[in-house]
């Protein structure tokens, strides 16, 4: 390795060689490879943080390439799988880091199989009920992450710790996310991106590192020039039904098999206990009658009545252009049951 690589950091107070040396051997998982995903994956595999496991469910748009900086027009034209892309990318930027793409969707079976223990869970998703399911999941094995998330000009963040406050402690159930709006419906400026991934990736290299995080949570407005941080509770509520039952509802609860996309016209369906799908095979016997068929090596693509569907090797789709979580399930049934 280059030994100027990453001198600029090590000469930071707080960091040196000794610090450097702690975050090659840490591990970070990343859920959600978005605009804030990205962020923080360039950021800490520029950093040079050990290990880094990223996992997203979705493919590259082209409305992504505005403030999702890994992507390329390339890859929004070959609607690469968003985990496959981000991991290629990274590893052209730092080649002596292992990072590792998941496709998949995160859900608590795929946290209970996860390959390796990661050190700190990151969130760049777009819903709370995955949010709640990694606290819930870091809740039970006693491990920090860091909520962010961010819509119009506007974006938020809080570090959890095993001391703090977790998520349930505020909000104990998830909020409609009609109630907090979405990147589809009200829109995302980058700045507002970039400027709660840059708390969110701070804090994460500081609890790297061994250092006390920020304790509150961040908010900033990127358009009105406002940024700060709001007091919570700095420890545990005693009516928390995590923190005080030991009880993790998230990760007991029942998956569900359709999943409306956060602000999308798309729904995702993924049901149990399916097994692999031969995408070759499923090609040759779609040939001819549905449209825009292409098979790559991570995934399948067609158009047929009305839909546009992307599958994946192990039986979960994405339909594009229908919205209602019956019909897609009756479409998936259709053309892949």
């Amino acid at each position: 390795m280059n030994p100027d690589r990453y001198s600029r950091q090590t000469r930071v107070a707080g960091i040196g060689e000794p610090g450097q040396i702690r975050l090659s051997n840490s591990t970070v998982l990343i859920v959600g490879c978005g605009a804030l995903g990205t962020h923080l994956a360039d950021t800490l595999a520029r950093a040079g943080v050990g290990s880094l496991h990223l996992v997203d469910r979705d493919i590259v748009e082209w409305s992504n390439l505005q403030r999702q900086v890994l992507f390329t027009e390339q890859d929004a034209e070959q609607e690469l799988p968003k985990a496959i892309a981000a991991r290629d990318r990274l590893r052209a930027i730092n080649s002596t880091i292992q990072i590792t793409g998941h496709v998949a969707d995160c859900s608590a079976e795929f946290l209970a199989n996860l390959p390796e223990r990661p050190d700190l869970v990151l969130d760049g998703t777009d819903n709370f009920p995955t949010r709640y399911l990694i606290n819930d999941w870091c809740r039970q094995q006693g491990l920090p992450w860091i909520y962010a998330g961010a819509v119009g000009t506007e974006g938020a963040s809080m570090v959890v710790t095993k001391e703090s406050a977790c998520i349930r402690c505020l909000w104990p159930t998830p909020p409609a996310q009609s109630d907090v709006g979405n990147c589809e419906t009200t829109g995302i400026v980058a700045p507002a991106i970039a400027a709660v991934t840059a708390f969110q990736s701070a804090e994460a290299i500081k609890l790297l590192l061994g250092q006390t995080p920020t304790k509150g949570v961040f908010t900033c407005d990127v358009f009105r020039g406002t940024y700060s941080v709001l007091s919570v509770a700095d420890r545990p509520s005693d009516d928390c039904v995590v923190c005080s039952g030991g009880s993790y509802p998230a990760l007991t609860n029942e998956p569900a098999q359709a999943v409306t996309l956060c602000g999308r016209d798309a729904v995702q369906i993924d049901p149990p206990d399916r097994p692999p799908i031969d995408l070759a095979s499923l090609a040759e016997q779609l040939k001819g009658t549905v449209e825009g068929l292409a098979l790559t090596a991570h995934l399948l693509r067609f158009e047929v009545d009305g839909c546009r569907f992307t599958v994946f090797p192990g039986g979960r789709a994405l339909l594009f252009g229908v919205h209602d979580p019956l019909r897609a399930r009756a479409l998936y049934d259709r053309w892949l049951a």
